[in-house]
Order: structure tokens, then C-alpha cells, then sequence
């Protein structure tokens, strides 16, 4: 189980995120330990937290100012991922224990084809599809070699659709059977891309591994940029719904239970 510091953090970072909290207010520890009913302690280590990840910025006194991401904001970001996500491919390929790891690139691309033959859509079904997809990202940024890509993948995995293996669903679209008819279309079209990939890093060829890795990831960034294209005021409520990302925690739900029944 994550600890309380670290699991306010989420729940702090997602109100910011949706925006429950504005630029010009001042967060001060004291209002956030009345929000959500925790000790100073905890919500001192959160905001420390969260600013080293560029969410606050010191109120010049005391307390914290937001700093409100935005759609431009998740677009730059998923294009930086996308080429760190590049360079860990080249270097997998040119690691000589990649051999080591292909099978589980093997096993992700193997079991997204499996999912796309029965073509589920509700919730689980894509909760599955997605943790199959992150495996076979994860296993690239953790097989490179270089573990700065990944320190460094993190550092921005808090923000909607930069989580490392996020995929994008429209709700609207999934809600027809052309609109899923399309997605799986567009699933088809990615597998196929990490199929490439992964024959790319056993051949031991980087610089096409590289080369379809960027475009790969490319593809998330084309994709929301189709939303912005279909609603001019999309808003990161908007990103984190299509990325599916809980807004709850249960976790922290339970953390937060626990604490404020040891204070009373």
C-alpha cells in the first residue's frame, strides 16, 4: 500500500487537474488538512511533492499558488515521452541482453491480438487491454539500459494520457458499433506497430526500432488532436476521461478513513 503522504498527493494533484482548485487561490496546509481531513504532516510531504513535479509554486510567503496544466501542456508532454520512449528502443536494441526480455514484448503484442478477436469494449475488457499495452512499454523502458528515460518518463506519468502504456478511448465513439468498429481498426493498426518494434529489437536493428517506436507514440498526439479539432474548449476533463483515468482512489480512501478515526 502506497503511504498517506504519496496518496494525498494523488488526490491533491487530481483536484488540480480537474481544476478544483484555481491559479489565484492560495493553498495553504491548514485547508488542505480541513479538505481532506488529514495532519500537517502528511500534507507538508504532498506539497513538497507536488511541486517538485511543477504543479505549485511557492506563494512568495506561506502557502502554495497552482499551477494548472493544460491541454498544450499534455500535447508537449506527449511528445517528449514519445522520443524518450524512441531512444529506449534504439538502445534495447543495441543491448546485448535483449534476448533476455523479447518474450514479454512477445507475450503483450500476442495478447492484444487476443483481445482485439473478441472485440469487448466495456470497462474491464480496456482495463486489461491497457495493462497488456503498458507491459510491452514498460519492458522496452526498463530493458534500454538507461535508467534516466525511465526516472525520467516518470516525472511526467502524473499528468492525463502520460502514464507510461496509456491508451485513448472516446466514451461517444465506443458507444456505436462503427465507433468500435473504428477503434479496433486503430488497436489493429498499433499492435502492428509493436510488432515491427519487437522484431526490430531481436534483429537487433535500432535504428528502425527507433524510427517506429516515434511513430508509434506519434499516434497518441495525432489522436487528441483530432478532439481538438471536433471541440475548441476541450479541456483536461476531457483528456482524463478519454485516457480513462480514475478520479478515485481507493486507497487513499481507506488511509484517509483510518487517520481521521485515529484524530477523533
Amino acid at each position: 500500500m502506497e503511504s498517506i503522504d504519496t496518496a494525498l498527493a494523488a488526490r491533491i494533484r487530481k483536484d488540480i487537474i480537474f481544476g478544483n482548485f484555481g491559479e489565484t487561490q492560495r493553498l495553504s496546509e491548514a485547508l488542505l488538512c480541513d479538505t481532506y481531513e488529514v495532519s500537517r504532516t502528511p500534507v507538508r510531504m504532498a506539497l513538497r511533492l507536488l511541486e517538485r513535479e511543477g504543479l505549485i509554486r511557492r506563494a512568495g510567503g506561506r502557502g502554495y499558488y497552482v499551477n494548472n496544466p493544460t491541454v498544450q501542456d499534455i500535447l508537449q508532454a506527449v511528445q517528449v515521452r514519445g522520443n524518450l520512449e524512441a531512444l529506449a528502443a534504439r538502445l534495447m536494441a543495441q543491448s546485448t541482453g535483449r534476448h533476455n526480455l523479447v518474450h514479454d514484448l512477445e507475450k503483450a503484442i500476442d495478447a492484444i491480438d487476443a483481445w482485439i478477436k473478441v472485440g469487448k469494449a466495456d470497462d474491464a475488457s480496456l482495463r486489461q487491454l491497457q495493462q497488456h499495452n503498458a507491459l510491452f512499454h514498460k519492458t522496452i523502458l526498463e530493458g534500454c539500459g538507461n535508467d534516466f528515460i525511465g526516472f525520467t518518463c516518470n516525472q511526467i506519468s502524473h499528468l492525463p494520457m502520460l502514464e507510461v502504456g496509456s491508451m485513448v478511448f472516446d466514451k461517444q465513439v465506443l458507444a456505436t458499433s462503427e465507433g468500435i468498429d473504428r477503434s479496433l481498426f486503430r488497436l489493429k493498426l498499433g499492435n502492428s506497430q509493436h510488432k515491427v518494434i519487437f522484431e526490430s529489437i531481436q534483429r537487433g536493428d535500432a535504428v528502425r526500432a527507433e524510427g517506429m517506436m516515434r511513430e508509434h507514440s506519434n499516434t497518441m498526439v495525432e489522436y487528441i488532436e483530432i478532439f481538438e479539432k471536433r471541440n475548441e474548449e476541450l479541456t483536461l476533463t476531457d483528456l482524463i476521461s478519454f485516457s480513462g483515468l480514475d478520479v478515485t482512489s481507493p486507497s487513499l480512501t481507506a488511509q484517509l478513513s483510518e487517520q481521521s478515526t485515529s484524530r477523533s
